[in-house]
């Protein structure tokens, strides 16, 4: 039956430890959970559009430098155009010089053509035989014929290479001539996939067909080729957008394109996502890193409060068990003090038989002298009297036993009156002093008779006194088992207002860990079975009911010294 009860008890200790380990993991982790996921929210967003705003500011500026590039090898022609008329330009080494000063300027020009209202290419400077060939069909003479300027897209042409041309018209009708040049598809190509965006960062350009008119670094489309993934871009419009998008390998990317050359070519930037992102992603593994570290912690402590919290509640129940013992053995002790008060009442009736028969035989003893029965010179009876002078001392000394017992142990309500130390310790002294003589203790006293009173309950003094008293005796005896114990109790005026009285012994004394806990109810140093820890703290409400004060110094293994203050009484409210 009792392993059942202790099994039951076990397993309801478990269930109520793990609800607690939970709550104490469950709890803190919500708030964790809470603070990180919106943190980790509003920076990797932050973060996001930090990313993306980047991105869109570096499409934006790498469009006006292509859009300036064109621009400015557009009007170098135009200047040439207003600085010649169609006969200086023709005549012979002047295309050449006019060229010669163009690749000065920039070197993105290969080659220069002089072409009259017929298409005819009548004047060339370049590494290429076109002279003579005749372009009045080419789609981009007509379109430079009716607009005035163009820009083509990348074709290949007479020469079979892939390229585009820088085109614009002087005169109108008959008159009109054109002048031609060729850009270095390789040098536009670097030019424009320069831009460099973290790791995989790449620029390419594709015109209205997404056809690529400049190759892509990372390879996969080539100039003039179809980029599969055009369909996904926007149709129009001269905003930056930027969008998530997976290749056809699966990788994804984070893209940017915006429309130039009059919405003619899409201008496309393009970087892997992990590496767009990668600050997110260092967020992301700080935030995990935060988190996990945050789980380990709470429920590191989540476990060592728990082991904590119950081995402190075994320990109050431990002190729980020992406590109900120690009431128990209170109520064992107050049993034995009723008894004893019993005890000394029913001692009493004896006590004064054995006086008045004392009595009654000292009397017969003078009728007999009186009559001269007996010598009061014989020595047999002068031991007979001194037998009962011995019987008269001691029965007397059990009277005055049983009386202090018989006080200590009435119950009755407290009652305060005027207390004079003189009087009282002395009186208290007496009952232990027999018990202080058999241990070998010396006891010492020094109080003044004529000590000024204070205002109090004897009994309750009484109590006090007993218990400071035998608590040092039972000091000493641990440190002196057979001699050289020493017990003194002083009283004295300390000032005009208060009388100190000090119990001294060379006992074991007080560990100093235990010197601010020794008025708390129910802490002993002694053995089970030996104090209830309620003595001290007893004494200590006792004399603050009193209005004093009660200390404590000591040393260990050199004794220990009680130090009680009570106000003197006021004599002038006492005085009838």
């Amino acid at each position: 039956m009792m392993d059942k009860k202790n099994m039951s008890e076990d397993t309801r200790t478990r269930r109520i430890k793990r609800n607690i380990l939970t709550y104490m993991i469950v709890i803190p982790l919500i708030p964790l959970f809470l603070a990180v996921g919106i943190s980790f929210y509003y920076f990797t967003t932050a973060l996001e559009n930090s990313s993306t705003q980047s991105l869109k500011r570096i499409v934006g500026d790498h469009r006006d430098m292509i859009e300036s590039f064109l621009m400015e090898r557009k009007s170098d022609l135009e200047m040439v155009t207003r600085l010649y008329d169609f006969e200086s330009i023709n005549r012979n080494q002047i295309i050449d010089d006019v060229f010669e000063i163009l690749k000065n300027k920039s070197g993105a020009f290969i080659d220069l053509g002089l072409f009259d209202s017929r298409g005819l290419h009548v004047k060339y400077s370049g590494q290429y035989q076109l002279t003579g060939k005749l372009y009045k069909e080419e789609f981009w003479f007509r379109e430079v014929m009716e607009k005035g300027r163009y820009i083509s897209d990348v074709f290949l042409g007479y020469r079979n290479v892939p390229h585009f041309i820088i085109a614009v018209k002087k005169g109108a009708g008959a008159d009109a001539w054109v002048l031609r040049a060729t850009i270095d598809t390789l040098f536009f190509d670097r030019m424009v996939s320069g831009v460099r965006i973290g790791r995989s960062g790449e620029a390419y350009i594709l015109n209205k067909k997404g056809i690529a008119q400049t190759g892509r670094r990372s390879g996969g489309v080539n100039v003039m080729e179809k980029d599969p993934e055009f369909s996904a871009f926007p149709s129009s419009g001269s905003t930056i957008h930027t969008f998530l998008k997976s290749d056809p390998q699966g990788l994804k990317f984070l893209y940017a394109t915006t429309w130039l050359k009059d919405q003619e070519w899409l201008l496309v930037v393009r970087q892997e996502k992990k590496d767009a992102f990668r600050f997110f992603y260092y967020a992301l593994y700080a935030s995990l890193i935060i988190m996990v570290l945050g789980i380990a912690i709470v429920v590191g402590m989540s476990f060592f409060m728990t082991e904590k919290l119950f081995t402190r509640i075994e320990q109050l129940g431990r002190e729980k068990k020992d406590l109900g013992n120690q009431l128990i053995r209170a109520s064992q002790l107050a049993e034995v003090g009723e008894m004893a008060a019993g005890f000394a009442h029913e001692i009493n009736n004896p006590l004064q038989i054995i006086k008045s028969e004392h009595a009654l035989i000292a009397s017969i003893f003078e009728d007999l002298y009186e009559n001269k029965k007996i010598d009061p010179e014989d020595q047999e009876i002068l031991e007979l009297q001194d037998s009962l002078s011995q019987i008269e001392l001691q029965v007397s000394r059990c009277s005055d036993i049983t009386r202090a017992i018989l006080k200590f142990g009435r119950k009755n309500e407290a009652r305060e009156q005027l207390l004079y130390p003189g009087e009282q310790i002395p009186e208290i002294i007496k009952m232990i002093e027999q018990r202080a003589s058999v241990e070998g203790i010396a006891v010492f006293q020094n109080i003044p008779v004529d000590l000024p009173g204070f205002m109090g309950d004897a009994s309750q003094f009484q109590q006090v006194m007993l218990n400071l008293f035998n608590n040092a005796i039972d000091a000493i005896m641990e440190q002196h088992p057979d001699t050289g114990g020493r017990l003194e109790i002083q009283a004295r005026s300390k000032d005009d207002n208060w009388i100190e009285i000090r119990v001294t012994d060379n006992g074991t004394g007080i560990q100093p860990e235990h010197i601010a806990k020794v008025f708390s109810p129910f802490f002993t140093t002694k053995p089970v079975g030996k104090g209830t820890g309620l003595g001290l703290s007893v004494c200590y409400g006792i004399i603050e009911n009193f209005g004093g004060t009660m200390d404590v110094t000591s040393r260990v293994n050199e004794g220990t010294i009680f130090i009680i203050t009570l106000p003197k009484a006021d004599m002038e409210k006492q005085a009838p």
